[in-house]
């Protein structure tokens, strides 16, 4: 598994498990949603974008 993918599938588990759409996480976290939409397309990602993710779930780096 990329490093990517599996931070996607996280996202979603942990909004999932907090009752959020990806969309309200991007826009709680200020990411643009095609950021976490497309993720899995993209061959990277970034700690900026993982930071902004957990804001947007309300959660620390490292529980993320």
């Amino acid at each position: 598994m990329r490093l990517v993918d599996a931070v996607y599938k996280r996202i979603r588990e942990l909004a999932n498990k907090k009752n959020l759409s990806l969309y309200q996480v991007a826009k709680d976290g200020c990411v643009p949603y095609s950021t976490i939409a497309t993720m899995t397309r993209s061959k990277t990602v970034t700690l900026s974008t993982i930071y902004s993710v957990c804001d947007g779930l309300q959660i620390s780096l490292s529980e993320f």
